[in-house]
């Protein structure tokens, strides 16, 4: 992974110096010690399905969690330390959060960095800034993050509701930018890439079971539309802390998105700016057909924490609207957008039922 010590990368400090391991209260190594201990004991108390990635995941507070970053949740709970300016990326897993991660550190970052030589260039969106699930982890006794500029930019596939309170209270002013996606795209694409991040020694997930699966909600981070929901309604509820987009408005109209974007991070772009033509820059610099052509993004890796490492070309496949057409039966199709009628009736979001004309 590339250093960029001077911006929001999501590169860590050693937590050796020379022979000796950085000072730690006693009680907060002791918390970290019993990590392992108190995760296993948590799981042997929780209903247990087949994961997509690994063996197992388990059901915490109504939302399916493999055991790594279980341990990264709890791991949260104790050690995180939210900074009041903090902005975290939130998505449910393959619903825009690549493109976002690029467009976020882009636009935090546009003041320092060239278009022809950015940081983009030389380091996958995934390195742009810390996944908080896992890299929560990498350090020891914990990674304390401070080693980040100011706005640290975070993100996390967890739920809404099983964030901290100090994250997520109304007294905290900490912002979220949720980006959601239509569950039928969501399905196919973390069908494709759980597959490509599998374990070896696991067969591949078919993907008739895959969908059955999705839709009775297990799946990591899931049920779908109770992760989406969650987020819906606490940006209802608080609209200046959490920003909901759409993956579809974003493909759509790319600018006028990102201008809301950098207007909820306390970044708007000025008139200067976009009469130079500095939003039309990073939409370009952080678009799908940019993006993967690199070369860092053709053979490079991200890590996550010791056990997980992913390719950077897994994480881009088409970026498409509608690849669902490809795969799902008129069946399949009208199940899932059946769920989210009824998941999502009375709450005012609509999101990826398919119109049907009747001649």
């Amino acid at each position: 992974m590339s250093t960029f010590p001077d911006q929001n990368m999501s590169v860590h400090p050693s937590a050796v110096n020379g022979e000796k391991q950085i000072p730690v209260d006693e009680e907060e190594q002791q918390v970290y010690n019993n990590l392992d201990e108190k995760l296993d004991s948590l799981l042997a108390t929780l209903p247990k399905a087949k994961g997509w990635r690994s063996p197992n995941i388990f059901l915490h507070k109504g939302f399916w969690l493999s055991p790594t970053v279980f341990k990264g949740l709890l791991a949260i709970h104790e050690y995180f330390h939210p900074q009041p300016i903090d902005i975290f990326l939130a998505a449910f897993m393959k619903c825009g959060t690549t493109w976002l991660r690029a467009l976020m550190f882009a636009t935090a970052n546009r003041h320092r960095y060239n278009f022809s030589d950015h940081p983009l260039h030389r380091t996958g969106p995934h390195g742009a800034f810390p996944s908080l699930d896992t890299q929560i982890l990498v350090d020891f006794p914990v990674t304390k993050f401070d080693h980040l500029p100011s706005p640290r930019l975070f993100a996390t596939h967890f739920a809404h509701d099983l964030l901290p309170n100090s994250m997520t209270a109304p007294r905290s002013t900490c912002k979220f930018v949720y980006v959601c996606r239509e569950p039928k795209d969501a399905l196919i694409s973390k069908w494709h890439f759980m597959n490509k991040v599998r374990s070896k020694e696991l067969a591949p997930l078919l993907f008739n079971e895959a969908y059955e699966l999705f839709c009775d909600g297990v799946s990591e981070y899931g049920p779908f539309w109770e992760h989406v929901l969650g987020y819906w309604k606490a940006s209802q509820e608080s609209p200046d802390k959490i920003l909901f987009l759409k993956y579809e408005d974003m493909k759509r109209e790319p600018s006028a998105e990102l201008k809301k974007l950098a207007a909820f991070m306390g970044m708007s772009f000025t008139a200067a700016e976009e009469e130079g033509g500095v939003v039309e820059e990073i939409v370009k610099l952080c678009s799908f057909e940019n993006l993967s052509n690199l070369e860092v993004n053709k053979g490079g890796v991200q890590k996550f924490n010791t056990q997980l490492k992913v390719e950077n070309r897994d994480f881009f496949r088409k970026g498409k609207v509608g690849d669902w057409k490809n795969y799902l039966t008129e069946e399949m199709r009208e199940r899932i957008d059946s769920i989210t009628e009824t998941k999502l009736k009375d709450s005012g979001l609509s999101l990826g039922v398919t119109k049907i004309t009747l001649s």
